[in-house]
């Protein structure tokens, strides 16, 4: 049997985990050698992030090293993919060369039907843990905001922040809702902007050249927090 060990390690893996990449062919190796493995190949990846596998030349090269009857050894799934989609097309391309993937964190051996369906399981609930940090992320910049409270980019024109908080600026809101009458009003974007230009009303940073991009960013913004 030839065994075909892929390790990986982004900036972020190695802060998290401090999973080295000599600790993960380590562990690669031990394997093999208990395992009986004829001869090993070892690829790997430095600095790469897993979202995406086609980026990544150590692993497109050990895939393309597998053969039939062949091992595929990987330290863990998140050192293959941190996407679902590519975790299981990875997973079917061996299947076709007839060849077996082994995770050895979570002692996984698509030899056995139950380490198929294992497998399987484990990259779903990889995939649905990270969705919970996204939405647990977004639920929290939502309620930054609804307190109004600055969540990153630039303060938006008709505000000044101080203290991480947003507080409405007197003569910029006073901008936003001539703006906001004269779309009312039927008023294009472009005729908006030479109105602001007429009144000379200034733009964040002083500049009295309005763009139908800035005017739409305002009315979006405002309509949105309504």
């Amino acid at each position: 049997m030839k065994a075909v060990g892929y390790i990986r390690v982004s900036t972020q893996g190695q802060a998290e985990d401090g999973i080295s990449l000599d600790a993960q062919e380590a562990k690669v190796r031990a394997w093999c050698e208990l395992n009986g493995a004829s001869e090993v190949v070892i690829f790997r990846d430095k600095g790469l992030s897993g979202k995406r596998s086609d980026n990544r030349p150590g692993l497109q090269a050990a895939l393309d090293a597998v053969g039939k009857g062949d091992a595929f050894i990987i330290y863990s799934l998140s050192r293959l993919s941190r996407s679902t989609k590519d975790t299981l097309t990875i997973a079917e391309e061996l299947q076709k060369r007839d060849a077996d993937l082994v995770s050895l964190s979570e002692k996984i051996d698509t030899t056995s039907a139950a380490g198929k369906m294992v497998f399987r399981m484990l990259a779903v609930l990889s995939e649905f843990e990270r969705d919970q940090v996204s939405d647990r992320t977004r639920f929290a910049l939502a309620h930054k905001k609804a307190n109004g409270e600055k969540t990153g980019g630039d303060v938006p024109f008709g505000y000044r922040a101080r203290a991480g908080k947003l507080y409405r600026h007197a003569q910029e809101q006073k901008a936003v809702r001539f703006i906001l009458d004269l779309r009312e009003k039927g008023k294009s974007l472009r005729a908006i902007c030479r109105a602001l230009e007429a009144k000379n009303i200034a733009r964040k940073g002083g500049s009295l050249d309005w763009h139908p991009q800035a005017v739409r960013r305002i009315i979006g913004r405002e309509l949105k927090a309504a």
